[in-house]
């Protein structure tokens, strides 16, 4: 998915802000350009779509710039794409196959149960909290 961000040009004392007007609330900073602005923004996407989807709630498509900028709360912002993989997106449930050391599935499946989880509860639980 590709979003466009709206970012408020830094300088040596003030950091560039960046805005997804398509996710209300999405924000993010860069101390050093456009470049880490844009990456930024990335991950606040992603975040903010993690958090989106755990509350259940949908996930707005992005707007074509064109449009966004015709918002006078963005004059003289430079507008960029947030490229973020769409897989994010997709809740369909795919079996996987591990392989891991018999001591280490113990401890996993240990972890698993004193956490009141499945083995693949847990592990998707440890990969969202990284």
């Amino acid at each position: 998915m590709r979003y466009p961000i709206a970012i408020e040009p830094g300088d040596e004392t003030h950091s560039f802000g960046v805005v997804v007007p398509d996710l209300p609330g999405c924000f993010s900073a860069a101390d050093s350009g456009v470049d880490e602005a844009i990456e930024n923004a990335k991950e606040a996407i992603s975040l903010w779509i993690e958090s989106a989807l755990e509350e259940g709630e949908n996930i707005p498509a992005p707007s074509k710039i064109e449009a966004l900028r015709q918002n006078p709360e963005f004059s003289g912002w430079v507008w960029a794409i947030a490229e973020v993989d769409p897989a994010m997106l997709d809740d369909r449930v795919e079996r996987v196959n591990i392989t891991l050391p018999r001591r280490v599935l113990v401890r996993l499946d240990d972890h698993a149960r004193a956490s009141g989880q499945t083995r693949s509860g847990y592990i998707a639980h440890l990969a969202i909290m990284a």
